[in-house]
């Protein structure tokens, strides 16, 4: 294998990811980052998530998630609660909305390949996992955030 063919998948692999995205936003209104709060909202107790925590699941800056949250709340896919005991600070909630477009949309691109890396052996995880990080540290791109998917909707 040469050079370019690694560059090739590489590009392949962005290519899919970013079709994948455009797909989910001209069929169903909405980017990938942001089924993926509601996807996260939807595994919590009460359908219910802080800022902080959706933040953490999704590895991105406050104010991205700031934008994904408001953008789905104009949507009317969840709302903002606030706390019994600390009025500054809301619970984001998922809305009968937001639950009723997670069970029409598919299995996004990401969700396949979480399902087939399963069927992988653990010394063939590794070896992937190490092949990206590999390419991580060759292109020093550590410090971009690390969203699960990419989207040029909400970054």
């Amino acid at each position: 294998m040469n050079y370019a063919e690694i560059l090739i998948n590489i590009r392949k692999i962005s290519r899919s990811v970013n079709l994948e995205s455009k797909r989910l936003e001209k069929e169903y209104g909405i980017s990938i980052p942001q089924l993926l709060a509601l996807s996260f909202l939807r595994e919590q107790e009460h359908y219910q998530a802080s800022h902080k925590a959706i933040k953490d699941f999704l590895k991105l800056n406050a104010s991205t998630v700031t934008g994904i949250i408001t953008r789905l709340e104009k949507k009317g896919m969840v709302a903002k609660l606030p706390r019994l005991n600390d009025k500054r600070v809301s619970l984001i909630t998922l809305t009968a909305k937001g639950a009723e477009l997670l069970k029409a949309v598919p299995h996004p691109l990401h969700q396949q390949i979480s399902q087939k890396l399963q069927s992988l052996s653990p010394h063939q995880l590794t070896q992937l996992n190490e092949a990206f990080r590999a390419i991580i540290d060759i292109l020093k791109i550590d410090d971009i955030e690390d969203s699960p998917v990419e989207s040029t909707f909400d970054l």
